[in-house]
């Protein structure tokens, strides 16, 4: 065994030892009466998410053929991850002339598209190192845009970013966190989680600071950042499955192009994606259930939970925050 000096053994210590008197020291909330949440650069986050969104941030080296998929939470990840994982094994599998195979089946969407700073959470180890640049990677993050790192935001790897309506965001939320959180006791207030959703003191919060970012990068660069809407693809799935393909450089092709966006879309549909054995059993990410990714995905949902006060509350945020930007959500 080679000999270390000491400054060789305690320089990665007294790195981690920097992060954690760092992340001491940042502003702390409650989110839900239930977690403890911190305040770094803005956002609020998992105190465990602090260290790996700082190490992803100073360490990784983006391949100029990397995706990266990026979202807040509850916006329709688990749609996206499963597109694209689709859309590139489709296109992979057609050049090497081999029988497409439905890699859905195998594994839930969370394992197979890894979120990069969760990746401690992970109950079992994963199939490739998100930090291993020798190959092409598709991964996730829920960062937002401003912690990403430099050589994600000034190379040319490819960002598709999702966004969906804040009201039905919330709602969405409201149903995992109480599956999650609450599990024995009755729902958090509605009232208390829209009121946490606009002050912006929630995992990874706050979304519009979050979507906000993306888009205003996504305008000045659309040959790098695809900015999806969840309602738009709900809408019309095959012209905005089309659309991601293209922009990942892996369109469907002339002739059967058809074909081909119908049986990505088929494959990556909620009650299909529900009802594998994969996605109704176990949890690839720990104490969250892989059924819990798995709700109704629907658009307008928000209608059956909100009061008119709560709906206000949360469009007068939106004007404030988005609408300048011409962002409507």
């Amino acid at each position: 065994m080679p000999d270390l000096s000491s400054s060789q053994i305690t320089k990665p210590l007294n790195n981690i030892v920097e992060k954690s008197l760092l992340i001491n020291e940042l502003p702390r909330s409650r989110f839900w009466e239930t977690m403890d949440i911190c305040q770094w650069e803005g956002f609020w986050f998992e105190p465990s998410l602090v260290g790996p969104a700082m190490t992803f941030r100073s360490t990784f080296h983006a391949r100029d053929d990397d995706v990266l998929l990026a979202s807040t939470m509850k916006t329709g990840t688990t749609w996206l991850k499963s597109l694209s994982l689709s859309i590139i094994t489709q296109n992979r599998n057609r050049r090497q002339t081999t029988t497409t195979s439905d890699i859905l089946t195998s594994e839930n969407p969370h394992y197979l598209v890894p979120t990069i700073e969760s990746t401690m959470y992970s109950t079992k180890p994963l199939q490739f190192d998100p930090y291993d640049s020798s190959d092409p990677r598709l991964l996730h993050t829920h960062l937002p845009y401003s912690v990403l790192p430099d050589s994600v935001k000034n190379g040319p790897c490819k960002i598709v970013y999702i966004a969906r309506n804040p009201k039905d965001t919330v709602i969405s939320m409201w149903h995992f966190f109480n599956s999650i959180l609450q599990q024995e006791e009755d729902p958090f207030p509605m009232e208390k989680a829209v009121d946490c959703f606009c002050s912006g003191v929630h995992q990874y919060g706050s979304f519009f600071d979050h979507v906000r970012e993306y888009w205003v990068e996504s305008k000045k660069r659309p040959d790098k950042i695809l900015f999806v809407k969840y309602e738009e693809l709900k809408t019309e799935p095959k012209r905005h499955v089309s659309k991601i393909a293209e922009f990942l450089g892996r369109p469907f092709g002339d002739g059967d192009e058809g074909a081909l966006v119908e049986e990505v879309l088929s494959r990556c549909c909620l009650e299909r994606l529900k009802n594998l054995e994969v996605n109704k059993n176990g949890s690839v990410l720990l104490n969250v259930p892989n059924s819990s990714f798995f709700r109704k995905g629907e658009v307008g949902g928000w209608k059956n939970y909100l009061t008119a006060e709560m709906e206000e509350m949360i469009d007068q945020t939106s004007r404030i925050k988005l609408e300048p930007f011409g962002l409507f959500l």
